[in-house]
């Protein structure tokens, strides 16, 4: 049986997923890691394994339990002293509820209905870009702004502070950052929005903390302290997996000018790149913890009640058992049964949203700015893994 001693793996190459996951993945498929807190822990790595695990409720979410494996030292939902549950780390019977109360702001109509103010917002940023010096660094002037001021919109949030948004969602979510430091984060990003959701409780207004108010009130469940937690939840997610993939796709799409051609001639063809997209990068690497809470067998091992389980989304979008020639990036795969949003009742709330920001922004870009190019060699960008999440610091351009 193979026991990994450092988990999680730095990936060496921007493009592939560390080596050792392909390796477990093939010949050791639900093998031991040692996590950062010298704590042993399960990891599942291929397809089947990995939806079983974030599809059955003998896997439980709850990362308040003492036992609920932690891939960053002192992590926690949001970070807030008072921290109580929220979607991600809320099981049944409690997440259905909570869940379908706030699901009805991602449907796919009323994210349709966003499509025309997404789309000004990529072309005023494409306007600046093309209106600044050159290199210009896309990753500030584009994948960062986009999914920040749609988050910011759609929640209500002024994007003046989206410059905190990013400062407290990074301290909260990377490997390097202390304990102290990651509840220090935690606590700001909650006072300010504890004091914004305070100040529309009076006269609600129409965005989705405004909304929600309304909901739980007319419920009976409405609690500031919970709602806080859930825009918090909202504006990490919401900003930073979405401006990592802009990025990322894009050198992918500039290394591979045939496929970028193809989308460029069939806008419709786009829709299929972005599922490749996701599923090549798998932007949140190992986010999907679960605390096994009875004895179930995956993949031929006993895995016992109490033991901690991290199912590998990168490895498993890799999986030859479900992808051909799964390490080659084909925007004509356009297999959606990835599991880059996860899978089962956690699955991404904002995947429509998501989805839709990145096929604006490549139609987009491309379209405006067809000489577009990397204005240094890949190998000299500057990536980041910080743990549960992967992406670029800088991004420079020409044209």
């Amino acid at each position: 049986m193979t026991t990994i001693d450092e988990f999680p793996q730095a990936r060496t190459c921007p493009f592939a997923p560390p080596p050792a996951y392909a390796r477990i993945r093939e010949e050791d498929p639900v093998a031991q890691v040692r996590l950062p807190d010298g704590r042993p822990a399960w990891v599942v790595s291929r397809h089947e394994d990995v939806r079983t695990v974030l599809n059955d409720r003998r896997f439980s979410a709850d990362r308040g339990h003492p036992s609920f494996p932690q891939l960053v030292l002192g992590a926690a939902v949001t970070g807030a002293p008072d921290e109580e549950p929220v979607l991600l780390s809320m099981d049944a019977p409690e997440h259905p509820v909570a869940r379908r109360a706030v699901l009805g702001e991602f449907t796919l109509r009323r994210t349709e209905g966003l499509r025309p103010r997404v789309q000004e917002i990529v072309d005023e940023r494409i306007d600046a870009v093309l209106a600044g010096p050159r290199p210009a660094d896309l990753v500030e002037e584009l994948s960062l702004p986009v999914p920040s001021l749609v988050i910011c919109e759609l929640l209500g949030v002024p994007y003046s502070a989206h410059t905190f948004f990013q400062e407290q969602s990074t301290a909260l979510i990377a490997r390097t950052t202390s304990p102290e430091e990651r509840a220090a984060a935690g606590a700001a990003l909650s006072g300010y929005l504890g004091d914004l959701i305070a100040e529309k409780e009076a006269d609600p207004p129409d965005d989705l903390l405004g909304r929600q108010i309304r909901l739980l009130r007319e419920q009976g469940s409405y609690r500031r302290s919970a709602l806080a937690g859930l825009g918090i939840l909202l504006l990490v997610a919401g900003h930073e997996t979405t401006a990592n993939m802009i990025s990322l796709s894009t050198v992918a799409f500039l290394r591979a000018p045939e496929q970028l051609a193809s989308i460029r001639a069939d806008p419709t063809r786009t829709p299929a790149a972005v599922e490749e997209m996701l599923r090549y990068f798998t932007i949140l690497d190992a986010a999907t913890a679960r605390l096994c809470v009875e004895d179930v067998e995956i993949g031929g091992r006993l895995i016992r009640a109490g033991e901690g389980v991290l199912a590998l989304t990168y490895a498993a979008n890799r999986d030859p058992r479900v992808f051909d020639d799964p390490d080659e990036l084909d925007i004509e795969r356009g297999g959606r049964h990835h599991v880059a949003f996860g899978f089962g009742p956690h699955q991404c709330l904002g995947q429509n949203l998501a989805r839709m920001e990145l096929q604006i922004v490549f139609d987009t870009l491309f379209r405006r700015i067809p000489t577009l190019a990397l204005a240094v060699d890949v190998d000299e960008l500057p990536f980041k893994d910080d743990a549960t999440i992967f992406g670029l610091h800088r991004l420079p351009v020409t044209w």
